[in-house]
């Protein structure tokens, strides 16, 4: 490509950018939108997996024929690998961390390719030094290398990591709420659902944690201090901007700390276990830290996550 035609390109693309409203969002409005405009396309209606990883698909090919800029983030200038990913997510309300081995430890793992979806991060290398993202039939978009431009390409080596970082699918099963898959007889589970929906973490997860450090009860404060239905700590509250005892504050803080620590660790039980013994401790002995209470408090917690989606 000359120079000319990289000019005319970025043209192009600033042309497209003025367009789109700008939002750097995590509520899931930008992700809803997105989802609602994917299936337009697609004549599907937004209530699936494949829906949802058409969303993030159907925003990476906006970026198709952007030049590789080591370092790039800006579409106007050049995309690098994880620059393409974090923008792509970042446009649908999703945060996602900056470089390419943070990413690869992203939201959840996925175990093959075979078992990939749309929308997943596949990462390459060990050290990861590269990630593009999953389309389908084997393909992904990718910001490859210097030289190159944004491109459709085969998966052409077995991904290192494979992490899916999607919210949850709305649940179907009759009887259970529509974004989180608790039952609608649970308490609170309409607050349950809407941060659910809105930070991408199980409603069942949500409500699992607050049976198990409060029993649903909104009023309660523990012998160290810990208030509410979710049981946070005045300073954790605090720093949150939310108010421990306000059972929807309390929720949307709660949700948006199991958000950040199961990006951070990867995994689902050792965000519990971070949530329940701060994540210094995960750090420190690489797992679930070997406490008593939190030997208890993790495996709790899954069980009766379980027990509400069933």
């Amino acid at each position: 490509m000359s120079v000319t035609d990289v000019a005319a390109r970025i043209q192009q693309i600033q042309a497209q950018l003025a367009q789109l409203t700008p939002t750097s969002s995590t509520d899931g409005t930008a992700f809803a939108s997105a989802l609602s405009d994917a299936s337009a396309v697609s004549g599907e209606a937004p209530t699936s997996d494949t829906s949802a990883g058409q969303a993030v698909v159907t925003e990476a090919k906006k970026y198709l024929g952007i030049p590789y800029v080591w370092g790039g983030t800006d579409p106007t200038k050049g995309l690098d690998c994880s620059g393409l990913v974090q923008l792509v997510y970042k446009k649908l309300g999703i945060d996602l961390p900056r470089v390419s081995y943070e990413q690869a430890r992203a939201g959840t793992a996925v175990p093959s390719l075979d078992q990939a979806k749309p929308g997943d991060i596949l990462a390459f290398g060990s050290p990861v030094h590269h990630v593009a993202i999953y389309i389908g039939d084997h393909k992904m978009i990718e910001a490859p290398r210097p030289g190159k431009d944004v491109r459709v390409s085969d998966v052409y080596e077995t991904p290192t990591a494979i992490r899916r970082v999607l919210p949850d699918s709305p649940a179907t099963t009759t009887g259970t709420s529509p974004t989180g898959g608790v039952s609608a007889g649970t308490p609170y589970a309409s607050v349950f659902d809407r941060a659910a929906a809105k930070y991408g973490v199980s409603a069942s997860l949500l409500a699992a944690v607050a049976h198990q450090e409060s029993g649903y009860n909104a009023s309660a404060v523990s012998r160290a201090g810990a208030k509410g239905l979710m049981q946070l700590m005045p300073g954790t509250a605090k720093g949150l901007g939310v108010d421990p005892m306000n059972p929807t504050q309390a929720v949307d803080g709660a949700a948006r700390m199991l958000k950040g620590l199961i990006n951070e660790f990867g995994r689902v039980d050792y965000a519990l276990a971070a949530y329940n013994a701060g994540p210094g401790a995960v750090h420190r002995y690489h797992g679930i830290p070997p406490y008593a209470e939190t030997q208890r408090y993790v495996p709790a917690v899954l069980a009766y996550q379980k027990k509400l989606a069933a």
